[in-house]
């Protein structure tokens, strides 16, 4: 018999709420019940069969929901977890967990002494190719270097910094893929400006890792829109270009084949496999965690610089 499809509330209809709401429609497995934005103009994105409200509490506890997907700032997103963790329901939360390293530590704890299940959309982490690549790596020996650029022009936010906004994707990917601790982290300003009432900028972050991996990751919201990472080891080279006809190419070796999947379609089916599981899950949830305590780090880095 086939399951029902998951009932799911979001939090939060702006640009990346939209993209959920395309992507929830487009599954059978989940359905989305309820919509909470401030701003109605944003209701318009879900059916007429949704609920829509301006208070997001009303999603977070709402007693018809079996998972809540928060899109919202990332100031707020503490308090929302908090909300609808301890209204029984999953989450599935955008990146950053949060912009505070303590914060988050203090919410890992919360959802752990309250069972809760809470999953950190950072998005890459979901996408078939890297997922590839991080299988090729497990038989290629010892990861000796990775370099990542991702940036864009935009988007040009007043809630995240570059750093907390560009900088949390190549951090959570080198996290997943060497699965160790940072030792080491020094951040660079490699130019700033002012740019539609926020700040533009470009920064380098170095990260080194225990066991003696080096990262090196550049961010920004002021350059040509890129999305690669590469993975150095006595191998050879793999390399992750989400931008590329060939997301995934190896050198020596050429072009590896990839499932084409989207990966925000992948990330709300896995949430909603977790749900109807009664899954758990600490290792990402703990990621989330990690990924904002680095953050800091490169932050205070910067203010130091």
């Amino acid at each position: 018999m086939k399951a029902s499809p998951v009932r799911l509330g979001l939090i939060g209809g702006g640009r990346w709420g939209r993209n959920y709401v395309k992507t929830i429609a487009a599954l059978d497995g989940a359905r989305l019940v309820r919509l909470g934005d401030p701003d109605a103009a944003a209701w318009t994105v879900a059916d007429g069969s949704c609920a829509t409200t301006a208070d997001w509490r009303e999603v977070a506890a709402a007693d018809d929901l079996d998972g809540v997907i928060i899109a919202a700032p990332p100031s707020w997103h503490a308090r929302m977890v908090r909300a609808a963790v301890e209204a029984g329901r999953a989450v599935l939360v955008e990146k950053p967990l949060t912009l505070d390293a303590a914060e988050a530590a203090d919410l890992g704890a919360f959802v752990a002494a309250h069972g809760g299940l809470v999953m950190v959309d950072h998005i890459h982490l979901f996408n078939p190719a890297f997922r590839r690549l991080k299988a090729l790596v497990g038989g290629s020996g010892p990861i000796r270097e990775i370099h990542a650029v991702m940036g864009n022009h935009g988007p040009f936010r007043t809630d995240a910094s570059v750093l907390w906004d560009w900088g949390a994707h190549g951090v959570a990917m080198c996290l997943d893929l060497l699965g160790t601790a940072v030792s080491e982290v020094t951040a660079e300003r490699l130019e700033t400006r002012p740019i539609e009432g926020t700040t533009g900028e470009i920064l380098d972050l170095h990260l080194r890792f225990n066991g003696g991996t080096d990262a090196r990751i550049r961010i920004g919201n002021i350059m040509d829109k890129t999305c690669r990472f590469e993975a150095a080891t006595d191998a050879g080279r793999l390399i992750f270009d989400d931008l590329a006809e060939s997301k995934l190419v190896r050198h020596p070796g050429g072009a590896v084949a990839v499932t084409a999947r989207p990966p925000l379609a992948v990330v709300v089916e896995e949430f909603a496999e977790a749900i109807r599981a009664g899954a758990d899950h600490w290792a990402d949830l703990d990621l989330g965690v990690a990924v904002t305590a680095v953050l800091a780090c490169c932050q205070t880095a910067l203010e130091e610089t």
